[in-house]
């Protein structure tokens, strides 16, 4: 399975490199998003992608399109949206970093996790997809988030203890039914 966030920059890598526009389809390699919405695994994600060679770098700049599905937290109701995402990420090939003018130390084998590297001549950015998306996605979503209404309506949402259509809303509490013979 090929993923949609993996590009090919071999040809990006040359000193006479121009910037190309790629466009791939296909599934999400993995679950993106928060816990009450998400691109799926397995959903249909388009990326369309600007690559700009920069050196011993490449810049990536692309335009994710994804439907989400998820929960409204106010209503309860299924969210089901297109949404795309900017990403804007830099990836360099290793070693080629420089820090206060002299080359990265090569002794050590940690690399700053910020750093995105381009490994066997391809850049990866599932990683920063899925930040971009996390960060960008509302921790609560409402169906406003996403150009939809609310159901208000009291047929809509459940009862207050979590007990939705139960007819038998006239009982007295348990709790309080031996108050009864005070009556």
């Amino acid at each position: 399975m090929s993923s949609p966030f993996v590009f090919d920059v071999q040809g990006l890598l040359t000193s006479h490199a121009e910037t190309v526009h790629r466009t791939h389809h296909g599934s999400a390699p993995t679950r993106i998003g928060g816990a009450m919405v998400a691109v799926e695994q397995g959903a249909a994600v388009t990326v369309e992608a600007t690559l700009t060679p920069l050196g011993g770098a490449v810049m990536v700049d692309a335009t994710v399109s994804a439907p989400m599905t998820g929960q409204c937290c106010r209503c309860l109701a299924p969210i089901n949206a297109e949404k795309s995402f900017d990403v804007n990420e830099v990836f360099t090939e290793p070693g080629t970093i420089t820090i206060g003018g002299e080359q990265a130390a090569d002794d050590d084998d940690e690399t700053d996790p910020e750093e995105k590297l381009i490994v066997d001549e391809s850049v990866d950015m599932e990683q920063s997809v899925i930040d971009t998306v996390v960060l960008e996605l509302p921790f609560s979503p409402v169906c406003a988030d996403f150009g939809q209404q609310c159901d208000n309506s009291p047929q809509a949402a459940p009862v207050a203890d979590g007990i939705s259509g139960d007819k038998d809303n006239d009982l007295p509490d348990p709790r309080w039914a031996g108050l009864e013979k005070f009556r």
